[in-house]
């Protein structure tokens, strides 16, 4: 790498990009930062535990498992339901060959509509997922990562 950038580019120390931001209570001269987390304040504590451990202890806690469940309660049933859609096609395109050849709109048959279908399907879910993340589970993971980034910004890596 210093053959190629330079001979101080060993020196320059990759940091976290999100350390700039301002974040609530870091001008406390303690050093300790707030956290808003359920809409509650809560004071996050410098103390000298590895990163693991914190992370156990967010994979723990009340707000981890609460992104986990609201992503669980979507993902488990669209999963589900596009499955269930995928596997009646393939089930009827092999097994009912004239009810698929049926036309539809001239040169379209129910073949083509459902695959089309399918597509659409894809579409479809693809923008419920986002928009069910951003709606139900973006702010909540985004404080989870602020509070993980702040508890480990002094531990031991």
């Amino acid at each position: 790498m210093e053959k190629e950038a330079g001979p101080g580019v060993a020196a320059v120390r990759l940091d976290d990009p999100w350390y700039e931001a301002p974040a609530t209570g870091w001008d406390d001269p303690y050093g300790a930062g707030a956290d808003a987390v359920d809409g509650r304040l809560r004071t996050v504590e410098r103390r000298s535990t590895s990163a693991a451990e914190i992370y156990l202890e967010v994979q723990s806690s009340p707000a981890f498992r609460e992104v986990r469940r609201r992503y669980r309660r979507f993902v488990v049933p669209a999963a589900a339901a596009f499955l269930l859609w995928y596997l009646a096609y393939v089930i009827v395109a092999t097994t009912a060959h004239d009810l698929m050849a049926r036309p539809v709109a001239g040169v379209l048959n129910v073949a083509m509509v459902a695959g089309l279908g399918q597509f659409l399907t894809t579409f479809l879910l693809t923008w419920a997922y986002a928009r069910h993340a951003r709606l139900h589970r973006d702010r909540a993971a985004l404080e989870l990562r602020w509070e993980t980034q702040e508890m480990t910004r002094g531990a031991g890596r």
